[in-house]
């Protein structure tokens, strides 16, 4: 990955670039404050808070959400020593929506040069959107100049057409909107808003696993994300209604505990799998209305987090299937985001999926490495990472409108 020299991401201080990541999850909200060096992307501060204001990763109380925003960002800007100003956000939700699509336009003069890639993505997201959705991401995925297909770069290539196949993601414009409110009444300029599985998919996965076809699966608070990869490219994107709080809820009412208290069993000890829990193992449980607490085998827990944990991954490889793309995933599955700590959930993704899964964590990082290689931290260091890529790249953001959504804006105006 390439780092620009630059200041773009927040205030300077006595450190170098700095780029900050705020991730607005369901259970936590989480800001990452990277710093830009000579030898790539430091992380120099975390803050976490529990998230009130969300639901399936839309918010839902403005007041709840600036709270833990605010405490975040305090948390993070006291350890990494600098106030911030700008951040990259993550999005998420069941809101969101992505498809593929392809535009074609003539090559002005002999060869391929910038003006026309931009072109040929304007034509290819230049597709029929209502008023209450954005298009927040436009991400090439090959273009063919002539009959040659499966080009990458084609910048100084000659040819008379140029194509592109794209994948275009959409969100509520609601949602988005409530994002950027969130942060600004927290003193925060939203820069980008990123899909939080592609930020994800940035802090996990190895471009190998591109290549060879791969799914990154972020099972969060609230949802569960699906971006998948082929032939270095993203194909499709998804998500579920379904993550860790279910499992919680289940936690809750099966073991009769408080809910706080369910959370943190889980996180202690629970288990995807019955099967590897010793079943002499106890855990205590405390119980509600003033009653004592009670002990119980941690069998139990696993008995009740596996179905929960089976339906998630079931939801999933339904999704793979219906995606067309399950034959080209070679590299397998990545399962990361905070409920993927839980022990042997590998081994039961592979059980259900029937192919090789691994849990992933941020990497390609320095700083407090030992902190944020958790699943949980996924999301806010890709969000960094994002935040830091090289300007001159190709933006999977479109940052300005299209001559299309211009047109459409012109005519809105006598309608």
């Amino acid at each position: 990955m390439n780092w620009h020299e630059t200041k773009e991401g927040g205030e300077m201080d006595d450190h170098g670039e700095i780029v900050v990541g705020l991730d607005l999850g369901t259970t936590k909200v989480a800001c990452i404050i990277g710093e830009v060096t000579e030898d790539g992307l430091d992380i120099i501060g975390i803050g976490s808070e529990p998230s009130k204001g969300l639901r399936k990763g839309v918010v839902i109380n403005i007041d709840a959400t600036v709270r833990s925003i605010r405490r975040a960002v305090e948390e993070a800007e006291l350890m990494a020593g600098c106030e911030i100003g700008r951040v990259h956000a993550g999005i998420a939700g069941g809101h969101i929506k992505g498809f593929n699509s392809r535009g074609i336009v003539a090559v002005n003069g002999d060869e391929v040069r910038r003006p026309d890639l931009e072109r040929v993505v304007d034509a290819a997201r230049a597709v029929a959107m209502p008023s209450d959705r954005d298009i927040i991401h436009v991400v090439p995925q090959e273009y063919i100049v002539d009959d040659q297909d499966k080009i990458r770069e084609p910048l100084g290539m000659t040819g008379v057409r140029l194509e592109a196949n794209v994948h275009i993601v959409s969100a509520s414009v609601t949602s988005r909107k409530n994002i950027n409110k969130c942060a600004n009444e927290c003193a925060l300029d939203v820069e980008r808003i990123v899909l939080e599985q592609l930020a994800s998919a940035d802090a996990v996965l190895e471009e190998d696993e591109k290549e060879l076809g791969v799914a990154v699966v972020d099972i969060g608070g609230g949802t569960t994300d699906i971006a998948i990869y082929s032939d270095g490219s993203l194909v499709h994107t998804a998500v579920l209604s379904l993550g860790g709080e279910h499992l919680t809820g289940d936690i809750a009412k099966g073991l009769r505990t408080p809910a706080k208290e369910a959370e943190r069993i889980k996180q202690a000890h629970g288990s995807a799998m019955v099967e590897n829990v010793d079943p002499d193992e106890t855990i205590e449980v405390p119980s509600v209305g003033g009653r004592p607490p009670r002990v119980l085998s941690r069998q139990i827990l696993a008995e009740i987090v596996e179905p929960r944990v089976e339906e998630i991954f079931a939801y999933v490889g339904r999704e793979i299937i219906n995606s067309g793309f399950k034959e080209k995933l070679a590299g397998g599955i990545v399962i990361t985001g905070g409920t993927a700590a839980l022990e042997h959930m590998p081994a039961l993704a592979e059980d259900v999926l029937g192919m090789p899964v691994r849990r992933g964590v941020p990497r390609d990082v320095g700083g407090l490495v030992d902190v944020v290689r958790n699943p949980k931290y996924a999301t806010g260091v890709g969000l960094v990472m994002h935040g830091a890529r090289n300007p001159d790249e190709l933006m999977m953001q479109p940052d300005r409108a299209s001559f299309f959504d211009r047109v459409r804006e012109f005519m809105a105006d006598f309608l």
